[in-house]
C-alpha cells in the first residue's frame, strides 16, 4: 500500500501550474496510483476554477440572443462518430527488465541507459538546467551506499520496492529527501524509479572520492 505522498503544499502549487516539469510530472504518476491523491487533486482543481470563475464573472456578458436549445441540437444532430485510438504505452527495457511508463513521461527524450555496478540509469531530457531527472534501476541485491543529499532528492517508485533506514517503499510512493536525511536505500528484488535531484549525492561513509562516481552517475 501507498504510504508516502506529496505534502499538500505541492499538490496545490501543481494544480495552479507552477512546479517545474519534472516535480509536476512525479505528481500525475503517483496520482495514476494513488486514489487518495487522485481525488485530493479533483478538489483542489475544482476549487481553482471556481475561484478564477468567481474572479471574472464579474466581465462576462452573454448575449440574450443567442439561442443554446438551437446550438445544441445543432452539435448533437451530427452524425460524425469520433473513436478514441487508446494510446500505447512506452516500455523500456533494462537489464532483461521491461517495464510500461506512465503517461506522464512515455513521450519525453530518454538517453541511452548507462550501467554502473548493479546502477542502471538513463537521463530524461526536460533541460531544467540544475534539475536533473532520470529513470533508475536498481538490480536485486543493490544499493546506493549511505548518503545525504546537498539538494533535494525526489524518487517515485515506478515499480518493485526498495527499503531504507526511513522506511520500506512499494509501487507508487513518493519519497521527498533533502540534507536534513541519510540513508541506504537497497532492494532485494530490484525497483526502477523516477528521480529528480537538484545537486549530488554527499556520501556520509567511506572515502568520497572512491564513491563520487556512484553519486555524479545518480545525479
Amino acid at each position: 500500500m501507498i504510504t508516502h505522498h506529496p505534502k499538500h503544499e505541492l499538490l496545490k502549487l501543481h494544480v495552479k501550474g507552477e512546479l517545474p516539469a519534472s516535480i509536476s510530472a512525479a505528481i500525475s504518476m503517483h496520482a495514476e496510483l494513488c486514489p487518495k491523491c487522485h481525488k485530493k487533486l479533483q478538489a483542489l482543481t475544482l476549487s481553482e476554477s471556481n475561484n478564477e470563475f468567481d474572479d471574472h464573472n464579474q466581465s462576462i456578458h452573454i448575449p440574450q440572443s443567442i439561442d443554446f436549445s438551437s446550438m445544441i441540437d445543432d452539435i448533437t444532430s451530427s452524425e460524425q462518430i469520433y473513436i478514441e485510438t487508446p494510446k500505447k504505452l512506452k516500455v523500456v527495457k533494462v537489464r532483461n527488465n521491461e517495464y510500461q511508463l506512465p503517461r506522464a513521461i512515455d513521450s519525453i527524450n530518454q538517453s541511452q541507459w548507462q550501467n554502473l555496478g548493479k546502477l542502471s540509469r538513463a537521463r530524461l531530457d526536460l533541460n531544467e538546467g540544475e534539475l536533473h531527472t532520470s529513470l533508475l534501476h536498481i538490480d536485486p541485491e543493490g544499493n546506493v551506499p549511505a548518503h545525504t543529499h546537498k539538494g533535494f532528492e525526489l524518487t517515485l517508485l515506478l515499480d518493485g520496492s526498495f527499503e531504507d533506514e526511513l522506511g520500506t517503499y512499494v509501487k507508487g510512493d513518493f519519497i521527498w529527501l533533502d540534507k536534513s536525511h541519510t540513508h541506504t536505500p537497497e532492494t532485494e528484488n530490484g525497483c526502477l524509479c523516477y528521480t529528480v535531484s537538484s545537486n549530488a549525492l554527499q556520501f556520509t561513509k567511506g572515502l568520497a572520492r572512491i564513491l563520487n562516481p556512484i553519486g555524479n552517475f545518480i545525479y
